[in-house]
């Protein structure tokens, strides 16, 4: 695999399955690094790439391991692969299975939190906080490190200028256009979303404000459907990238961007990482556990009294919390960004 680091500063990272998680997890890797450990992640090749855009990291090994699958072969390959490389591991998703290829590959210090009652498997175990004492993400991984204090760094992705300009070379975006990044989708479900309706009025009031304005639309294949909802409601449809970029330039062309709206969502917090300007809406989801960490960015939560309620379709029907939060009140927002 490649890794030249000595063993007494080689350090793996088991990384998140989720988008959000891994770049939630970067201040850990940073504080990791002024310890001076040589950071490799192992990390699910759908969320490889935000990893190499962090300068902390030094390697990243690719494991196309399913999430909820056991897959005992592969996970001990890999283990055998890994033997006698690294010192210490940091097991951040909470499985047990998430454990075994570094309990398998018998590295000596095996760090993380207890989850699915994996004693055996971990020789470092931190507990997680009760749900009401519940810290902010970057807080709760950063513990791992023995960082208490509040104070950490935000996420901070380095996205190569030439990699922005192929991106946008490649998708025929005009670098001297502003563009604005709507991203519609958000993976635990549908109470995440702001209605299909609400981007495409959105992206109607930027058109008529602003027509030298290209929008585009991000986001995964899975994305498609509400993607092609909004395109068919507006009448100068966006540019609909959905399923149609990698990762990386998914990163490159929110690097690019002027300003990016979205749900709580992996791509929310690649906005917040590239310190783009950009309005973040939240319904189900809870802002003050898993914010976008950036001053450039608007968090637009109506506090109702059902909310959050982390529930992945509305549990009483309604569906208040996206549905009262207008276009024109995330239009007002967003003015006063591309001015600022």
């Amino acid at each position: 695999m490649g890794i030249e680091a000595t063993p007494r500063h080689a350090t793996l990272i088991v990384a998140p399955n989720w988008i959000g998680d891994c770049l939630m997890a970067q201040p850990l890797l940073m504080r990791l690094k002024a310890q001076g450990q040589h950071l490799t992640v192992l990390a699910p090749p759908a969320a490889a790439a935000v990893f190499r855009f962090m300068p902390e990291v030094d390697e990243v090994i690719e494991a196309p391991l399913a999430h909820g699958k056991l897959q005992w072969r592969m996970r001990r390959q890999l283990a055998r692969e890994l033997r006698k490389k690294f010192t210490r591991a940091y097991v951040l998703p909470n499985s047990l299975k998430s454990a075994l290829i570094p309990w398998l590959a018998r590295i000596p210090v095996r760090v993380g939190y207890l989850g699915e009652q994996r004693y055996f498997l971990l020789n470092q175990i931190f507990r997680k906080e009760k749900s009401a004492e519940r810290a902010p993400m970057l807080q709760h991984y950063a513990a791992l490190a023995g960082v208490s204090d509040a104070s950490l760094p935000n996420p901070q992705l380095q996205i190569p200028a030439t990699l922005i300009e192929k991106t946008c070379a490649e998708f025929q975006l005009d670098r001297a256009r502003p563009l604005i990044a709507l991203c519609p989708g958000a993976e635990y479900g549908p109470a995440k979303r702001w209605p299909a309706a609400y981007f495409a009025r959105l992206a109607e009031l930027v058109s008529q404000a602003q027509p030298q304005a290209q929008i585009i639309l991000l986001g995964s294949a899975k994305d498609r459907a509400i993607a092609a909802e909004i395109c068919a409601a507006t009448s100068t449809p966006p540019h609909n990238l959905c399923g149609k970029t990698t990762l990386a330039q998914a990163c490159a062309l929110i690097a690019a961007s002027n300003a990016v709206v979205s749900n709580d969502s992996g791509l929310m917090h690649i906005a917040a990482a590239c310190a783009r300007p950009q309005i973040a809406l939240f319904g189900s989801s809870d802002p003050r556990h898993t914010p976008p960490h950036s001053t450039q960015a608007k968090v637009e939560w109506l506090h109702l009294e059902c909310s959050p309620c982390f529930a992945r379709e509305c549990p009483l029907g309604h569906f208040r919390c996206m549905k009262e939060l207008t276009p024109e009140r995330v239009w007002g927002d967003l003015v006063l960004l591309l001015q600022g």
